[in-house]
């Protein structure tokens, strides 16, 4: 779970850190003094699943960077944190989480997260599958690559687990998104967990080297270009 907080109060950054860390010891935050600095970590190098945002930030218009965190990342999840409820309808025009009014409370952040999980939920797409005698349902995001494996095809997932399902390349390929393309004759990626692409081959996230045909090679690269510019235009 990637988690910003923006706030020109260090203080206020500390009393949400420890808020946070009394709801779940195991989570963390990036946190930015400026508006213009999360805006920017946003573009080079980090998509946040929910952002902590004070609407009121010295020389910025918190509702502003709200809308450019949207713009860049639809699937961010907005919480506003203010000293008042001045801005509340602002904040919901944007669609935001939540609406949180200082001193941030261990309820008020269980509630943000409540509230992200519901909303990723409505907006992940899925795929739904037979697996032997079972019907199984996953998000598109959570598969890392399919593979051939004899007659079946491999299911690979995120969490480690290995799904095996037996249907035909092109039946999976209609029911996923442009999040996805394929390598070869026998395997399609998600783009997502692409760490490094060359001609040949690529890399995954956890080390994996998958090849990539001599046919495949002008379209892949094409796929992985638009996919990374979509990204950071925040057309996603």
């Amino acid at each position: 779970m990637r988690i910003a907080v923006c706030d020109d109060s260090r203080l206020s950054q500390v009393l949400f850190i420890n808020a946070l860390r009394e709801w779940d010891p195991a989570m963390h935050a990036e946190c930015f003094l400026r508006g213009a600095d999360l805006l920017k970590a946003m573009r080079e190098k980090s998509i946040f699943d929910i952002v902590f945002l004070d609407i009121y930030l010295p020389g910025e218009n918190g509702v502003e960077i709200a809308a450019e965190i949207q713009k860049i990342s639809p699937r961010t999840g907005l919480v506003f944190i203010t000293n008042s409820m001045d801005h509340a309808v602002d904040a919901y025009s944007l669609n935001a989480l939540h609406y949180l009014v200082k001193p941030i409370t261990v309820d008020g952040v269980a509630e943000s997260f409540q509230r992200l999980e519901r909303f990723l939920a409505r907006s992940r797409p899925t795929l739904t599958l037979n697996v032997g005698r079972d019907i199984h349902t996953m998000y598109l995001e959570a598969i890392v690559y399919i593979s051939s494996a004899k007659h079946a095809k491999e299911i690979h997932l995120t969490n480690g687990q290995i799904l095996r399902v037996w249907t035909e390349f092109q039946e999976l390929e209609e029911k996923l998104d442009k999040s996805f393309v394929r390598l070869n004759k026998g395997v399609i990626v998600n783009m997502e967990h692409i760490r490094q692409l060359s001609l040949e081959y690529c890399i995954l996230d956890d080390g994996t080297r998958l090849d990539i045909s001599r046919r495949e090679r002008p379209s892949v690269r094409a796929a992985y270009d638009e996919y990374l510019f979509t990204r950071l235009s925040g057309k996603q």
